[in-house]
C-alpha cells in the first residue's frame, strides 16, 4: 500500500503501513485427471474409507477421505505440487462439512492424523522417501502406513515421536499393525469385494473382530435376524410340541379318569347283582320257610 505525501507531511514523518501477509491462494484445482494405479487400489482406498465410516457411524466430529489433494501451503499451491494421500482421517474436525480437498488454512491448520498410501512398483520409493519425509516433517501426521494392494508382504508403518520422527511399528503375532490415532488394528484380510477377489487392508478393533463394510454390517444384521427368527420359531415348535404333549397328557388323565369311573361303575354294578343275589336267596328262603309252616313244621327245628 502506497503513502500519500501533502504539504504537511515528509517522507521522514510518514506513517509507514503495517505489513500484511499475501492472501492465500483461491484458485485450487482439486482434479488434476490422474486416476489410480488400477481398479484394486481404488476399492482397496473405498474400503479403508467406508469401513471406518461405518465404524463411527454414529459420529460426526472426524474426517476421511482418499485420492483428494491437500493443500498446506502458498508456494505448494502455486508450483501446482500436488498432494492426494490414497487414504487420510483427521480427528477433531466437523465431519458433516463438504470438502473437494483438505486445505489446511481453511481448517483452522489441521493436518491428517493418519495416512495410507496404497503403493505400487512405481510409486514405493516416492511413497517411503519423499512422501513420508514431507508427512514426518511438515504434516507431523502421527500414524503412516503403506501397503501394496499387489504385494501384501509390503505392509509397514510408523509412528511419529516428537523428538525421534518416525518410528517403525512392530507387527503383533498376526502381522497387524496398531493405529494409535484411531484405535484400530491395520492388518491383510484375504476375500472377495466388489467381485474382486484380493488379499485387502482392513482395520480391526481391539478384540480383533474385523471392522465391517456397510453391506457387511447388512449382512451380519440380516444373518442376526434371520438367526433370531430361526430361534424364535423353534421356541415356537417348542411351545407347540409342549402344549401337545400336555393336552396328550391331559387326554391320558382324562381316559385314565374314565376307566376309573368305568371299573368303579362295573363294581356298583356287581355289588348291586350280589345284592339282588342275596334279596332273591332272601326271598327264596322265606318262601321255604313259609311253605314248611304251612305243612305244620318248625323251619326253625333242626
Amino acid at each position: 500500500m502506497s503513502v500519500e505525501l501533502t504539504a504537511n507531511t515528509s517522507p521522514e514523518t510518514a506513517t509507514e503501513t503495517e505489513w500484511e501477509p499475501p492472501m492465500p491462494p483461491t484458485d485450487l484445482i482439486f482434479d488434476d485427471g490422474e486416476p489410480l494405479e488400477s481398479n484394486r487400489h481404488r476399492i482397496a482406498m473405498n474400503v479403508l474409507i467406508r469401513s471406518l465410516q461405518q465404524a463411527w457411524s454414529d459420529r460426526h466430529d472426524f474426517y476421511t477421505g482418499g485420492n483428494m489433494f491437500i493443500y498446506y501451503s502458498s508456494e505448494q499451491a502455486r508450483n501446482r505440487d500436488f498432494r492426494g494421500p490414497d487414504f487420510f482421517a483427521v480427528l477433531d474436525v466437523d465431519g458433516t462439512k463438504e470438502r473437494q480437498g483438505w486445505v489446511v488454512w481453511q481448517e483452522g491448520g489441521r493436518y491428517p492424523d493418519v495416512i495410507v498410501e496404497l503403493m505400487s512398483p512405481s510409486t514405493a520409493r516416492i511413497d517411503k522417501g519423499k512422501k513420508k519425509e514431507l508427512y514426518q516433517q511438515t504434516f507431523r501426521t502421527p500414524d503412516y502406513f503403506v501397503f501394496d494392494p499387489f504385494e501384501a508382504n509390503a505392509f509397514q508403518g510408523w509412528h511419529l515421536h516428537s523428538s525421534e520422527g518416525y518410528q517403525l511399528l512392530e507387527p503383533n503375532e498376526r502381522g497387524w499393525l496398531w493405529c494409535e490415532s484411531l484405535g484400530f488394528w491395520l492388518g491383510t484380510w484375504s476375500g472377495t469385494i466388489d467381485r474382486e477377489e484380493a488379499i485387502w487392508l482392513r482395520f480391526y478393533d481391539t478384540e480383533g473382530n474385523l471392522v465391517l463394510l456397510p453391506e457387511e454390517a447388512e449382512r451380519q444384521k440380516a444373518e442376526a435376524e434371520r438367526q433370531k427368527a430361526e430361534a424364535e420359531r423353534q421356541k415356537a415348535e417348542a411351545e407347540r410340541q409342549k402344549a401337545e404333549q400336555s393336552q396328550q397328557l391331559a387326554e391320558a388323565e382324562r381316559q385314565k379318569a374314565q376307566q376309573a369311573q368305568q371299573l368303579a361303575e362295573a363294581e356298583r354294578q356287581k355289588a348291586q347283582q350280589a345284592q339282588q343275589l342275596a334279596e332273591a336267596e332272601r326271598q327264596k328262603a322265606e318262601r321255604l320257610a313259609e311253605r314248611l309252616r304251612s305243612l305244620g313244621l318248625d323251619p326253625e327245628e333242626p
